[in-house]
Parts: C-alpha cells; sequence; structure tokens
C-alpha cells in the first residue's frame, strides 16, 4: 500500500513538472490576416491640365442684305489648352453612379482667317477674335472601378481682342465677349490613386450678337462689316488629373 501510494505521489509529480515547463514555452500565434485593399472611389476634388484641338462647324462665305455674296474668310481650327478643376461623388464604392461640377478656362490659339471679298472689292470683318472660352458644367457618370464614362453640359463664355480693321468701321461694334453653352462628354481613367487621365469632346456655342449694316469705304476701297459669324466649334482634348 506504502509503495503504490509512493507510486502515485511520483507520477504526479512529473506530470505537474512536465506541465509547468510546458506553460514556460513561447506560445505560436497564427499569422496575422493580410490588410484588405481600400476600394477605389472617384469621390473628392481635383485639378489639372489639358490640351487639343478646336474646329469650327460652319462654312465660309454669307451673302450680305445689300451688297450680295462674300465669298472666303474662313477660319481653320486650331490649338486649344488650359486647365481645370471640380468634384466628384460617387454614390456606391466599386462600380456605380458618379456626379460632380467642373470648371475650366481654355486659351485658343485658332489659324489666321482666310481673305473675303465681296465681288472682287476686299472684305474686313470686324467682329472680335475669338481668344479663349471657359465653361461651368455638371457631370454625371458611371463608374466600372477605375473607368469612368459620363457626360457634361453647363454654361460656356468666351472672349477676345479687337479685329485691326474695327478702327475703319464707323458704327457699333460687337461686343468683344460671348456667353452660351457647352454639351459633351468623356472617358477617365484612374492609372494611381491619385492621377487620372482623360479623353473629353466638347461642343461650344457662343452667342452671335447683332449682325450690323456693311459699310463701304472709299478711301481704302474696302467694305467693312461683321459678316457671318460662326457661333460653334467642335473641341476634342486629352487631359490629367490630380485628385485630392
Amino acid at each position: 500500500m506504502t509503495s503504490f501510494v509512493s507510486t502515485s505521489l511520483l507520477t504526479a509529480a512529473t506530470l505537474f513538472a512536465c506541465a509547468a515547463q510546458a506553460a514556460d514555452l513561447p506560445r505560436v500565434a497564427p499569422p496575422p490576416m493580410p490588410p484588405s485593399l481600400p476600394i477605389f472611389t472617384w469621390t473628392g476634388f481635383y485639378a489639372g491640365v489639358n490640351a487639343g484641338y478646336a474646329t469650327g462647324t460652319g462654312r465660309s462665305g454669307f451673302t450680305d442684305p445689300t451688297y450680295g455674296q462674300v465669298t472666303g474668310g474662313g477660319r481653320s481650327g486650331g490649338f486649344a489648352g488650359g486647365g481645370q478643376i471640380g468634384y466628384n461623388y460617387q454614390f456606391t464604392p466599386g462600380s456605380g453612379f458618379v456626379v460632380g461640377m467642373e470648371a475650366d478656362i481654355q486659351g485658343l490659339a485658332a489659324a489666321k482667317a482666310d481673305a473675303a471679298y465681296l465681288g472682287g472689292v476686299p472684305f474686313y470683318n470686324v467682329r472680335p477674335s475669338l481668344d479663349y472660352f471657359g465653361t461651368v458644367r455638371g457631370r454625371v457618370g458611371y463608374t466600372f472601378d477605375r473607368v469612368l464614362i459620363y457626360g457634361t453640359g453647363g454654361f460656356a463664355f468666351g472672349g477676345g481682342s479687337r479685329a485691326s480693321a474695327a478702327a475703319a468701321y464707323p458704327y457699333t461694334l460687337p461686343d468683344t465677349t460671348r456667353t452660351g453653352y457647352a454639351v459633351g462628354g468623356g472617358v477617365e481613367y484612374a492609372f494611381t490613386e491619385k492621377l487620372s487621365a482623360k479623353v473629353e469632346a466638347l461642343y461650344v456655342r457662343l452667342g452671335r450678337g447683332v449682325a450690323a449694316a456693311t459699310y463701304f469705304n472709299a478711301n481704302t476701297a474696302a467694305y467693312y462689316g461683321t459678316g457671318r459669324e460662326d457661333a460653334g466649334f467642335a473641341v476634342v482634348r486629352a487631359g490629367v488629373n490630380y485628385r485630392f
């Protein structure tokens, strides 16, 4: 009986010592889960630059109500470039609808107008040039993660300088500023969390202003008038935005 008790006590002591040693061993923790990547969103402010080509949508030449057909005077397209700022709001993460506002200002460098003639006599257009334009537009689109397809439209304005021939015109000259509207659409791709690139097409239509009478100056043997103004033009441009 004494031997059995001694054996039991020895076994219990051994088990206790093993348990104590096991408690002192370092614990092996499971590896941490990898952090989840944030879902991309278009929400936020942005600013950027753009460059492209602007071209008129009308034809050269017109019929003067007093003197008859004026030929020539057409103007080809030219460079357009500037900058934009805006804000987007995305309703759902990942894919979904996006709304926003954008404002831009553009400089224009259109080619020089062709010479115009009324019969065989020179005709000088005294309308001001269009040296710049800007827009304030709403944007509505749908995003497929980092690809945003959108339509846009809103207010447009523009202005320029007086023609050199305007000093010889004795009547009231048209205003150098004009207002109208712009509509269009585009596609934008975010290639990093902060940077995106876009391709956009706009149709801009600015007010024609008041048509004025044609004036014949016998001293220079030339006609002066406001002619036919092409109030609308198209712009195709590419741009880069930085999102804050």
